[in-house]
């Protein structure tokens, strides 16, 4: 595989399995400022590419309008195929041959995991990761690394209570990836469950290298479960959606963050068969008919047109990218002229009660030096065959 440098923002404009393609820039000032990414354009949670496709589309709008604070952009986001191996290497390359400020939104638990240590020992922060493995908010032990997502374990506790509230004699089935992210939702989950953790009857895991997880819905079938924590990457929870269904196998199915996606679960699993399916959302849905006056969501779109016209604008993890630019934008330009990675990271965790556009209502950004997770709170939502539908009350931390 090989990769043409710019210089410029670098976006990734098509990717396969086996090549990317770079959008050749102009060269810009040699005082631009440099970040760094790794996500999977390749591979088997390559949906997730989405969400730096869209945070480079927003640093290229910035730099359309002069940049920050006088600089522009300089986004260099190479494939890792969610691999960790393949992680570092990259990560190397950004920090040791591209020389970035910062590595940026990199995508992935075990793809960061892999190279958490190294960043912390360069001190090159690793900022708002797109994870929300636990272990992002440790500032004691990697003081140079930020989360961005609620945790896992917060989302789990959620939904378990959400479960005990509503269907308190479920029996309870759940499947994770058998990595840390899953892990951590476990974790979450049985603490949410506490004296009822008896409840959970069918407990089962995948690789990310599987082909399928039939076999695994099979048996949580054959458990008797009737309601399903589906923690999967957007492959798997759409796999997993489409073979519920064909079985005839009718439990509610919750979906995480991180999977619910309307165009790559819900579609391919048939938005038939998704129907009823809960999660929890922290980002305005633009399926949502309730945003279609939204100012925000109209700026959005105008956005979406304009910078990623081919792009889909029912996949949220557009509405990811986008808002986790808007993030790292504010901590540059709260910056001002002080670009050292010392002033980046405080910056980045001492963000106050942020209010953006295509955050739901009540969520805010916010980090303090001894709790680096910008994003805590979830609103729970049902899908209704077109959308997304919100519902209760928002959950989280206040």
């Amino acid at each position: 595989m090989s990769f043409r440098k710019t210089l410029w923002t670098t976006l990734v404009v098509a990717a396969s399995t086996s090549s990317i393609t770079i959008a050749p820039r102009p060269a810009i000032a040699a005082d631009a400022i440099k970040l760094g990414n790794t996500a999977p354009y390749s591979g088997p949670a390559s949906a997730y590419g989405t969400i730096a496709r869209a945070e480079g589309a927003y640093f290229q709008m910035l730099n359309d309008k002069g940049g920050i604070n006088g600089h522009k952009i300089e986004f260099l986001t190479l494939d890792d195929a969610y691999s960790a191996p393949k992680t570092v290497e990259q990560t190397r390359r950004l920090v040791e041959q591209d020389e970035v400020l910062a590595m940026f939104s990199s995508v992935g638990t075990a793809p960061n995991i892999s190279v958490q240590k190294y960043l912390n020992a360069k001190k090159v922060p690793q900022l708002f990761v797109s994870s929300g493995a636990t272990r992002w908010n440790d500032p004691s032990h990697f003081p140079w690394t930020v989360g961005l997502n609620p945790t896992y374990e917060l989302e789990g506790r959620i939904y378990a209570q959400y479960i005990l509230k509503t269907k308190p004699d479920a029996k309870i089935a759940i499947i994770i990836p058998n990595e840390d992210a899953g892990k951590d939702y476990l974790k979450g989950f049985k603490e949410g469950l506490g004296e009822h953790v008896n409840q959970l009857v069918s407990q089962t895991t995948y690789l990310t290298s599987d082909p399928t997880i039939d076999s695994q819905m099979v048996l949580m079938e054959q458990s008797g479960a009737d309601v399903f924590f589906a923690e999967a990457t957007p492959k798997f929870a759409a796999q997993a959606i489409r073979k519920a269904a064909s079985m005839g196998w009718k439990p509610l199915i919750i979906l995480p963050s991180v999977s619910n996606s309307f165009s790559a679960v819900l579609q391919p699993a048939g938005l038939e068969n998704a129907v009823g399916v809960v999660t929890g959302l922290y980002l305005k849905d633009p399926n949502d008919k309730r945003w279609a006056d939204d100012p925000a969501l109209k700026e959005w779109s105008a956005w979406m047109k304009k910078y990623q016209p081919n792009a889909d604008t029912g996949d949220l993890f557009n509405v990811q990218g986008y808002t986790a630019a808007q993030i790292m934008a504010a901590v540059l330009a709260n910056c001002k002229d002080d670009l050292s990675r010392d002033n980046i990271r405080k910056q980045a965790t001492s963000l106050k009660r942020m209010a953006l556009p295509m955050l739901l209502p009540g969520i805010t950004a916010h980090t303090e030096p001894d709790n680096v997770t910008p994003i805590r709170q979830l609103q729970m939502a049902r899908f209704d065959g077109k959308s997304w539908v919100l519902f209760g009350d928002i959950l989280g931390e206040q």
